[in-house]
């Protein structure tokens, strides 16, 4: 068996911005959650092994391909019961979690496709909101400015990278 080295270990998880009608789905987090509890935020959530190896490589020599777009379909249809398309990137970030682990965070964003929210235990509200409804809840850092930067793009404005003003 192969040992992970402890300097190069990382949760990756992706997020998803997802876009309905011009609003904008926000979750909150449970009171008990390890990184961030009770805090507003988007679906999203950590990459498993199940998310490639239970299917078929896209090359011979044993890759995968859209492994990103696969975690955020498998995570916000676990935490929403909502199905997404059009999947893109928007930015990325690192932090440390309380518990030390480090993550990666790739943020996406995509469009509604169908289904009504249903909520798992560990998150307790959600709410469709616009951009300007944003600034009445308690979101984790950063990710008004990751909804602020899809608006602009969405609206055909040229964004950059996400930078806080």
């Amino acid at each position: 068996m192969v040992e992970l080295n402890p300097d190069k270990a990382h949760y990756i998880v992706a997020t998803v911005i997802i876009v309905k009608e011009g609003k904008y789905l926000i979750t909150k987090r449970a009171d008990w959650e390890k990184a961030f509890p009770s805090k507003w935020t988007v679906p999203g959530g950590k990459l498993a092994k199940k998310d490639y190896l239970e299917r078929k490589p896209d090359t011979n020599a044993g890759q995968w391909y859209n492994i990103l777009e696969t975690l955020a379909e498998r995570e916000v249809f676990e935490e929403t019961a909502l199905k997404i398309k059009n999947i893109k990137y928007l930015a990325n970030l690192t932090f440390i979690r309380p518990d030390g682990i480090p993550t990666i965070v790739i943020s996406l964003y995509a469009d509604y496709e169908s289904g009504q929210v249903v909520l798992p235990i560990d998150l307790t509200d959600f709410k469709w909101v616009s951009l300007d409804e944003l600034k009445n809840y308690d979101l984790i850092d950063g990710i008004y400015e990751e909804i602020e930067m899809l608006d602009k793009h969405l609206k055909g404005e040229k964004i950059g990278i996400w930078q806080k003003e």
